[in-house]
């Protein structure tokens, strides 16, 4: 069955897939954050959805209710959306691809958004992410960027990879990517494991300014600096009370000041083992 709808063909310079995906390696909401931040700036139009019937599993991205002006209910579906915008300096468009993760049939999924991106010429793909590391937030974000594409590992000072374990559906996108000779890379946020359920709008603007860095592109930050002094003052107040965390920070930090190697992904669960273990190890005050 055709899973495409399409509402339009755009014609494009020389495109650029930015994408990012709600679900696993999102750690803060920082990838869907910085994607829905630039789609809302460069206001990108939608082109075209993939009918998510066949690749959710809608007990767990449920559909969601919706009343217009006169309460008549809606039920909006988690639809992966293609859009696109100029992007203001650059000598290229970007088609911005925002969904959920999938939870079925990965191939067939990766498959038709690669026919989505070969319609309308895209020449790179660049998916973004974040994870859950042993990082403080009290440090500037670091973002790791990835690829085993050696032309653009050598233009934008990537790193190859050594990560093996379980993954996400950007790695099979990739893998799609690379069949059909369209170069693919991704970007990594790190954001801290002890703020796991905390949004991250800081890690969003180290994305951003990254995806805009390798694009050449202007955007005006200004919404996000102002939402990353607020979550940084947030957290500051939040954690004072708790000297045990605020101790474990400091060590963060001193581990972070010496830091030199690229950040691989950690399985989340062994960094959220660490926090509780030094947490657990501290004397009774």
């Amino acid at each position: 069955m055709p899973y495409l709808r399409w509402q339009r063909r755009p014609q494009l310079r020389r495109p650029v897939l930015i994408s990012a995906f709600a679900g696993w390696v999102d750690a803060g909401e920082s990838a869907t954050t910085a994607t829905k931040f630039l789609t809302d700036k460069l206001g990108a139009e939608p082109f075209c959805t993939i009918d998510p019937e066949e690749f959710y599993d809608f007990t767990v991205a449920r559909p969601r209710v919706r009343l217009d002006d006169e309460l008549n209910r809606h039920i909006e579906f988690p639809t992966p959306t293609f859009s696109t915008a100029r992007l203001p300096g650059a000598e290229r468009d970007i088609v911005f691809l925002h969904a959920v993760e999938p939870a079925l049939k990965w191939r067939t999924y990766c498959q038709e958004a690669v026919t989505v991106c070969q319609e309308v010429g895209v020449e790179m793909a660049l998916t973004l992410g974040a994870l859950l590391a042993d990082v403080p937030h009290t440090r500037p974000v670091r973002v790791n960027g990835t690829s085993t594409d050696p032309g653009l590992l050598r233009t934008y000072n990537l790193q190859r990879s050594r990560y093996q374990g379980p993954t996400g559906i950007s790695s099979v996108l990739h893998d799609a990517f690379g069949r059909v000779g369209i170069p693919a890379a991704s970007l990594y946020a790190a954001t801290p494991a002890y703020l796991s359920q905390t949004p991250s709008p800081k890690a969003a603007r180290a994305l951003v300014s990254r995806v805009l860095e390798m694009l050449a592109g202007r955007v005006d930050l200004t919404t996000l600096d102002v939402a990353t002094s607020a979550y940084e003052r947030q957290v500051d107040e939040m954690l004072s009370v708790e000297e045990d965390v605020v101790d474990y920070v400091r060590r963060l930090e001193q581990q972070d000041d010496t830091a030199e190697k690229p950040l691989e992904i950690p399985p989340a669960d062994h960094l959220a083992a660490e926090v509780e273990r030094f947490l657990r190890d501290q004397p009774p005050s």
